[in-house]
């Protein structure tokens, strides 16, 4: 019998390369909310247009800082 809905393929993306493309999307986001406040600087969604660049910046900065763990050998993490 076939099936009607095909399985999902497979997720062969390292810890790394996610939090690569993570971080990509991130910047992409940022980039747009930044290109919307420089058109229309004065409408009144402006205000929440600033968060959301907040909160992405703050979002970009854990997962550069996530990216930088999991490529430090594991000889050179600390021992707790």
């Amino acid at each position: 019998m076939l099936k009607v809905v095909p399985d999902p393929p497979r997720n062969s993306h390292s810890l790394e390369d996610t939090l690569t493309q993570a971080t990509d999307h991130a910047l992409c986001a940022a980039t747009v909310v930044h290109q919307v406040l420089l058109l229309q600087p004065r409408s009144p969604a402006s205000i929440l247009m600033m968060t959301t660049m907040h909160e992405l910046e703050a979002l970009r900065a854990l997962l550069e800082s996530a990216l930088i763990q999991v490529q430090i050998p594991a000889s050179a993490k600390p021992l707790h």
